[in-house]
């Protein structure tokens, strides 16, 4: 008798133990399976949308090195319309909007307005839609300003109102026009031989029409750097910021500098002080007062030698922030105190420039010490 159980329970076991193992197989299978058919759904997005990235980088470069697809694709294109660099914009509620036109209404106001239809050939191809549809810019300054708003129902504002008030791409675009159109205008002559040089459609060079000496758009570089001293971080005035706002340092690049020898001089020359380590952070287009690329950085100096020895010929001061300030700080609406300039109630740049990301990121990275 006793035999039996031990049989029975043996069976049991050898029964049980099997299902287990049928069991796991189903499970691992399954998850398996999950596994597969999400990574072939990310694999299929991360794909379609590189292509996509692909295919409209391909596109771009097509107009600018052909003239003939250029023109083709300005028929059936949006344009950006400016007046001596000033964006057309409308309002809708509280919105801002800039407004792209297509290739027959720009030739409609051209007609009406008695200008030549091959003006519209003096446009700067500035991106394209996701479908490939081209966005040119083109400046109509030879014409009445309250004529063509009047027509065009809006008006041509500030570059700075639009860069902090559109949405994100269209101020992407806008800003990217309109110093491709200043460039041109400021480029229109060799540097060599003083002859005048011709753009292509595109917009993308000038070719000297003597020497054939090719001019491509350029933008400066200015290195936009953070320092801070571990526990707190350096923020600074210049004299032509708005009242109350506090930045990070900033200054260009001379010739021959690498990015990092442009930081250790500028925070050198500007504050005394001299930089241990550098961190790159992202960069940016700025268009204010002319076309720049801000190269953003963390920069760290020793605390133990973080004494401020201010340069009043660049700025009008400079401070150290504690960590609790910077937070407040960034709380703050961007706008000018009416109160006393001091650092007690001080702002900092929008969301939209470099320097506010420096600024959080900072913040994100530092841990609050006591005070």
């Amino acid at each position: 008798m006793s035999e039996i159980p031990l049989t029975y329970n043996s069976f049991l076991g050898a029964e049980l133990h099997a299902l287990w193992h049928c069991t796991a197989m189903a499970h691992k299978m399954v998850i398996t399976l999950v596994y597969r058919v999400g990574y072939r759904r990310a694999s299929s997005l991360y794909s379609r949308l590189y292509s996509t990235y692909v295919k409209r980088m391909r596109y771009m470069s097509e107009l600018k090195d052909n003239d003939d697809a250029c023109r083709e694709a300005s028929n059936s294109g949006t344009f950006f319309l400016f007046h001596n660099y000033s964006p057309f914009l409308q309002e809708k509620g509280n919105m801002l909007l800039a407004p792209k036109l297509n290739a027959a209404e720009i030739k409609r106001i051209l007609e009406k307005f008695r200008q030549s239809g091959e003006k519209i050939e003096d446009s700067m191809l500035v991106g394209c839609s996701d479908e490939c549809r081209p966005y040119f810019a083109l400046d109509l300054g030879s014409l009445e300003r309250s004529a063509l708003e009047a027509e065009l129902n809006g008006s041509f504002g500030e570059m700075r109102k639009a860069f902090f008030q559109l949405e994100e791409e269209d101020a992407t675009l806008i800003s990217a026009a309109q110093a491709l159109l200043r460039w041109h205008d400021n480029n229109q002559y060799c540097g060599k031989t003083g002859q005048l040089t011709v753009k292509n459609l595109a917009g993308s060079k000038r070719v000297c029409q003597g020497t054939e000496i090719i001019y491509y758009p350029q933008m400066s570089p200015v290195v936009i750097t953070l320092v801070s001293d571990g526990s707190r971080c350096l923020l600074v005035r210049q004299a032509s910021f708005p009242k109350g706002m506090y930045s990070a340092l900033s200054g260009f690049c001379d010739i021959g500098e690498t990015l990092e020898e442009t930081l250790r001089r500028e925070v050198a020359e500007e504050v005394g002080l001299e930089v241990e380590s550098v961190r790159y952070s992202a960069s940016q287009h700025w268009p204010f007062p002319s076309s720049t690329l801000m190269i953003g950085c963390h920069a760290l100096v020793n605390p133990q030698r973080s004494k401020i020895n201010i340069n009043k010929q660049e700025l009008e001061a400079a401070e150290w922030f504690s960590h609790g300030e910077v937070v407040k700080a960034l709380g703050r609406n961007p706008k000018p105190s009416k109160g006393k300039d001091d650092n007690l109630s001080f702002w900092v740049p929008p969301k939209q420039a470099i320097a506010h990301q420096l600024i959080q990121e900072w913040v994100k990275n530092q841990a609050p010490v006591p005070t």
